[in-house]
């Protein structure tokens, strides 16, 4: 199959969860896509396409044709224009809706009897019903040829209804008179309606702006100008986008790093909390790491430009948090489908209750079952549906890019949220991953003058991080010229130098070879491995020469993470391919109960797969390529640190920060998103249920009590506005 992208593109004019379902699957419809799903909170969609066949003007031209328009060009300044305007908009259109429908309410309540009552009700109805509120009627009138309905419709039909009737009864007070009834007028209803739904529009609206203020502050980061430095010194302020690699740039004290680098002259301090949620300034002198969007301190340093542009750390994260905002959690499907036949199940609903008045209502049953079918189509909700999951999960994910916390998708965060057993690689994870050597024993001087240089080339080969840690302590000897080299996993390394072969790497190696190891470096050996020191062994092909010791230590917050991970219920395993008593003291260090030792990488797989058939969802955490095997099989996989790309890539969370504690922190947060969205749903579901029985008049035989049109509007428009409010409530949570 052809490599696809997925790109997120804007969407306008949708309105309700139904009209996101509308745009759903006219995309999907398009012959040259793979997937669309529409986010109605953040009024996109994430589209994933083969980019040589794909057509986006055709996609656009297919959204326009039923009402919506799809923004291809120049799409966060269009979208933040059109924004901007619908909002300004929206607010004019909301402060007159509101003046002209308080007189109505007066009058309708207070004044009805007033001469010309109704026609001066008419003469402030109309502008509300047909002016402010047109954009109901023409989007209700464009779903309605398509063969769809939406809020619009809802909204359209019930106003419309009201509007219509009431200037009949104006026009014509006769036609019920003669028959002994009065001729009632809902003018105040039709307009407070159209008032308070604009209201609750205008009220969900900033709180959705504000659902997605994290990547907005994610995208702040980025300077738009940077002081470039010229090979013969000059300086000049060049756009952001002019940058190229290689490129060296001056950072001064108090601005952000524009792009990823590597710092050449100078040192200062770098504030790295927007990127890694790591509150402490991080020491950059020549030959350190910087990151686009951190905030540079006192000193000024120069960077040379290693990644610019969509390249760059920042520009990763705020890609990977737009595509996770985007897209759906498995629940939100259900709701999908819900939304999807929810319009037409509530105006069969709306003409049943006025049918059910009208056949057994006596001689109000007209009246009231116009006010029942008004009543209903104004207060069913399908907003409050399709907001409660991605406005959620939006904010979640938002906190969680705040917190260094990188979450794949929305389904990643439903399956972190079941978490019962956590897996921890021992190196790099739960230990610093910077071995260092404490401490070497050769067979005889002899041996090590004449073979340091085969060991320095041997481990200078190998890939693992402790060989590192031999080869900076073995600085400045010469190494010996390798004939052959070969790894062998989960063991160590081989090759041939000197016309013999040697071993470099543990206990079972030298053992399966049938190497004879010297009681006096077994007794040190023993020693080493009894103070928690990985031992590295080396050998020619007939007996040991030397072992090494090697120390990482463990992390600060190690043991704190892993206290809060078992008080949350978690039960943490540590796996490695160290030996035991090296697991042993480091479990013992950091409070770990269970733990496995000399297991090769896929042994570790295997591992989370008994777990896994025990009932358990289990989650793994690694940093290296041989984690990925593992990571691919758990059900949560999460990536520590930067990471290795295939780490990432596997990995349904990445904690861009090394410690530890982001763990706790990202389950806490996963769990309390779930939450949200749980509560979320519940209220609007429990809305519908209550409210729609109720507006059609159920409650009328029993208690007399009766729904207004107007109440059930603002009803309508709260449910939103709360469904949001608790979404948000999320940003002021502790994780």
């Amino acid at each position: 199959m052809e490599q696809t992208v997925k790109t997120s593109f804007p969407v306008t004019g949708m309105s309700c969860a139904a009209c996101a379902g509308s745009v759903e699957s006219m995309l999907q419809a398009q012959p040259d896509v793979v997937s669309a799903a529409v986010n109605f909170a953040s009024s996109s969609v994430l589209v994933e396409y083969v980019p040589g066949e794909a057509d986006p003007a055709a996609w656009k031209k297919a959204i326009q044709s039923v009402g919506y328009d799809l923004l291809t060009e120049n799409m966060e300044s269009g979208l933040e224009d059109h924004q901007r305007h619908h909002y300004q908009n929206l607010k004019q259109r909301t402060i007159w809706a509101v003046i002209f429908s308080l007189p109505l309410v007066v009058i309708g309540m207070f004044f009805m009897d007033m001469p010309y009552g109704n026609w001066i009700m008419w003469a402030l109805a109309t502008p509300v019903v047909l002016v402010l509120g047109r954009h109901f009627f023409i989007n209700a009138w464009k779903q309605a040829r398509m063969g769809k309905a939406n809020m619009d419709t809802l909204v359209a039909l019930s106003t419309g209804i009201a509007y219509l009737f009431s200037v009949f009864n104006t026009l014509n007070p006769d036609f019920w008179h003669s028959r002994g009834l009065h001729a009632h007028v809902y003018f105040e209803a039709a307009a407070v309606v159209i008032a308070f739904i604009l209201l609750g529009k205008l009220l969900e609206e900033r709180a959705k702006a504000s659902t997605s203020s994290a990547i907005k502050k994610l995208m702040g980061l980025q300077p738009n100008t940077v002081v470039r430095v010229a090979a013969n010194g000059e300086e000049t302020v060049v756009p952001l986008a002019d940058v190229q690699v290689g490129d060296v740039l001056l950072v001064k004290p108090g601005e952000q790093v524009p792009v990823d680098g590597e710092v050449i002259a100078g040192k200062s301090y770098v504030d790295e909390s927007m990127i890694t949620g790591e509150p402490v300034a991080v020491s950059k002198e020549q030959g350190s790491e910087v990151f686009a969007g951190t905030l540079n301190q006192k000193g000024s340093f120069r960077l040379k430009a290693a990644q610019v542009g969509g390249t760059t750390l920042l520009a990763q994260i705020i890609r990977k948090v737009q595509e996770a905002q985007g897209s759906k959690a498995p629940v939100q499907k259900l709701v999908d489908k819900v939304a999807g036949i929810f319009v037409p199940v509530v105006i069969g609903i709306a003409l049943l209750a006025f049918a059910a008045w009208l056949i057994w209502g006596g001689e109000n049953g007209l009246t009231q079952g116009l006010l029942a079918l008004v009543t209903v189509l104004v207060i069913a909700c399908p907003c409050a549906l399709g907001l409660a999951t991605p406005t959620a999960i939006m904010v979640g994910m938002g906190k969680g890019a705040e917190n260094g916390i990188l979450i794949k998708d929305a389904e990643s965060l439903e399956k972190a949220y079941r978490i019962q057993a956590l897996i921890l690689d021992k190196t790099g994870t739960i230990t610093e991953g910077k071995p260092a050597v404490t401490g070497q024993e050769w067979l005889s001087e002899e041996d090590r003058l004449m073979y340091s240089g085969t060991l320095l080339a041997l481990e200078r080969e190998s890939e693992h991080p402790l060989a590192e840690a031999v080869v900076k302590q073995l600085q400045g000897i010469t190494p010996e010229k390798l004939q052959h080299f070969e790894s062998v996993t989960g063991r160590g390394v081989k090759g041939k130098a000197l016309g013999k072969g040697f071993y470099a790497g543990n206990q079972q190696l030298l053992e399966e070879n049938g190497v004879r190891i010297a009681d006096s470096l077994k007794k040190t050996a023993e020693t080493w491995l009894n103070a928690a020191y990985t031992v590295i062994w080396f050998s020619d092909e007939q007996k040991a020469l030397a072992v090494v010791a090697i120390a990482d230590k463990i992390k600060a917050g190690s043991a704190e993470a892993i206290k809060r991970l078992q008080d949350m219920g978690i039960e943490v395993w540590m796996l490695t391919g160290d030996n035991s008593r090296t697991a042993a003291a480091v479990a013992a260090e950091t409070g770990i109960k269970h733990v496995k030792a000399g297991l090769m990488p896929s042994d570790k797989a295997d591992f989370v797969k008994t777990l896994q058939q025990q009932g358990k969802v289990v989650a793994m955490v690694g940093d290296g390529i041989n984690d990925s095997h593992a990571l691919a099989q758990a059900d949560v996989s999460i990536a520590m640190g930067k990471g290795t790309d295939i780490a990432m890539d596997v990995a349904m969370m990445t904690l861009i920060s090394s410690d530890l504690r982001q763990i706790p922190k990202a389950i806490s947060l996963s769990r309390k998103t779930v939450r949200t969205i749980r509560q979320n749903l519940f209220w609007a579901f429990i809305y519908n249920i209550i409210g729609i029985p109720v507006a059609a008049g159920v409650l009328i035989p029993i208690t007399g009590f009766s729904l207004d049109p107007m109440l059930a509007g603002a009803a309508m428009a709260m449910s939103s506005v709360s469904v949001v409010s608790n979404s948000l409530r999320l940003k002021l949570s502790k994780i």
